[in-house]
């Protein structure tokens, strides 16, 4: 079985760290997203993978080749101009010869695949999609469906005296080859509010696989910044870079940690960081390759990307730092302040 992965969009949520970085390819927990990905995939069989690339395509290509050091044949569908997810899908119909697993490109998630594609051939789906549940309906568009599946409604954005469920779409479907015949070819096109209302209206077996798995959509500040925790903390559980774990800490190749450093929580540490005297660190934090911290600085949920530089006695309290940043000495970064690459924070700042 195959896989397709859309990674063309242009990821403006997470800016200014997707200016010159597509999305799927920051790093969360010192490995770039879309690894994570891979690996679930290859984890259920899967090792061939289609990748839907537009916006700086060149880089995945780059990182990822021929996908041969995974272990996995990866493939490359370059997109000219945005066509939506429904195009996309298409331009790549070449690859669609049998069922097909299809992720949205920001999606973390362990749901079981292999529990997921026994149920759509078990309901001769034409396509299956993946539900996930929320907290509150009224912020999505939900997904209403029978007992045993078969979706029989779509719900955009219910008040609370319309919501009847609280599954919406998790950005994860199976497709048998016969849907590409309802995509048009060559236009700009939406699954989501194209595709599968159409098939619905047609009466095709469309049904919906909901599961307690875990599941973040990245795609803002807030939540890049979430599943760093998550991992982090083990609330989901994926191997992490490094080395084994020491304690609360995850290090990478040649650490060094001064005297007198406070860690009340769990840390996760590229190759050759160093933390200088009597840092505290609190909470979740991500310290990305080559990164230095300086005497007497204070970190409490945050993440430093690789190469950046944090003076003597700075504080970051949930700040992203991006990566060949410096930020200079007694300098502050207030909750949900986030930093471009090559940023430079002068002394006694604060943001």
């Amino acid at each position: 079985m195959k896989a397709l992965i859309l990674i063309g969009g242009l990821g403006t949520r997470l800016r200014p760290l997707t200016c010159n970085t597509p999305k799927p390819l920051l790093p969360i927990a010192n490995r770039p997203f879309v690894e994570y990905q891979l690996q679930l995939l290859k984890k259920h069989g899967i090792r061939e993978v289609v990748l839907c690339v537009a916006y700086l395509s060149h880089e995945f290509e780059n990182y990822l080749g021929n996908g041969k050091r995974w272990g996995m044949k990866i493939h490359y569908v370059h997109e000219k101009e945005p066509l939506g997810t429904g195009g996309a899908i298409r331009n790549a119909a070449r690859f669609i010869d049998q069922p097909i697993i299809i992720f949205n490109g920001d999606i973390l998630t362990d749901i079981n695949l292999h529990a997921m594609c026994s149920f759509h051939k078990k309901n001769k789906a034409i396509a299956t999609i993946a539900l996930t549940r929320v907290k509150d309906p009224t912020m999505f568009g939900l997904v209403e469906t029978a007992r045993d599946g078969k979706i029989e409604r779509f719900l955009e954005k219910p008040s609370w005296d319309e919501v009847t469920c609280n599954t919406i779409n998790a950005g994860i479907y199976v497709f048998d080859p016969g849907v590409l015949s309802y995509i048009p070819e060559g236009v700009n096109y939406s699954v989501e509010r194209g595709l599968f209302p159409s098939l619905l209206t047609k009466q095709f077996p469309l049904y919906g696989y909901a599961s307690n798995c875990y599941w973040m959509d990245i795609g803002t500040i807030e939540k890049y910044m979430q599943a760093h925790f998550d991992i982090i903390s083990g609330h989901l559980s994926f191997p992490l870079a490094g080395k084994h774990k020491i304690h609360d800490i995850y290090p990478g190749k040649h650490l060094k940690v001064g005297k007198d450093v406070t860690i009340n929580g769990r840390m996760v540490c590229g190759d050759n960081t160093r933390i200088s005297n009597f840092v505290q660190i609190s909470g979740n934090v991500c310290l990305g390759h080559n990164v230095t911290i300086g005497k007497g600085s204070s970190l409490t949920d945050s993440i430093v990307l690789d190469n950046s530089h944090i003076g003597e006695g700075v504080r970051l309290e949930k700040a992203i730092v991006g990566k060949k940043c410096v930020i200079e000495a007694n300098a502050s970064l207030d909750p949900y302040t986030v930093l471009g690459h090559e940023t430079i924070i002068r002394k006694y700042s604060r943001l």
